[in-house]
């Protein structure tokens, strides 16, 4: 063999030995983001399983308020649809958007109802009602620090994806971008 083509071998070792390498930080860095949704999807599952029983209580004592807790249910369904669709792709981007704008109407529609019960002092404190309600002013917290944790995740993706020449590997392997919370 020529000096000529081992030159040529070994650099040909050398972008396979980076092309594995670049594909395994893009996959680890995709794989934290899963991590990361699942503890934003954890936060979730706990507030939407306690919304159905707390608008279960207050159905009756808020009669006069029906909307406001159909809302709530609505809000949280539609949640739930938009969190096992970015469950199922964590790093859709179109996926992320979708759980912010619901996460937007649940906000409202939460805010609504907790005012509502504000105004009650004795229905919130009540058995069936409270434990939930406690839940549910407690996962802004909660999700705060998840979503956090998930953007970051989120970003570190995104820069190895970006730089170059791992870009080029992110048009060859379908890498797509990932969308923040």
């Amino acid at each position: 063999m020529s000096q000529a083509q081992i030159a040529v071998l070994v650099a040909a070792a050398l972008v396979v030995f980076w092309m594995v390498g670049a594909y395994n930080r893009l996959v680890a860095l995709r794989n934290a983001i899963g991590d990361a949704w699942k503890m934003v999807d954890d936060v979730l599952k706990k507030r939407g399983a306690a919304i159905g029983p707390m608008v279960a209580a207050l159905r009756e004592p808020l009669a006069a308020e029906q909307g406001a807790l159909d809302a709530l249910l609505a809000a949280a369904r539609q949640v739930r649809t938009a969190a096992d669709a970015l469950g199922a792709n964590p790093v859709k981007a179109d996926c992320a958007a979708d759980v912010l704008a619901a996460e937007a109407q649940m906000s409202s529609a939460a805010s609504r109802v907790l005012a509502l019960l504000e105004q009650q002092p004795a229905l919130k404190a009540s058995e069936g009602v409270a434990e939930h309600v406690a839940v549910l002013t407690e996962s802004p917290q909660r999700l705060a620090f998840a979503r956090q944790l998930f953007n970051d995740a989120a970003q570190l993706y995104n820069a190895a994806a970006r730089q170059f020449p791992t870009r080029l590997l992110t048009r060859l392997y379908g890498f797509g971008t990932a969308g923040r919370l």
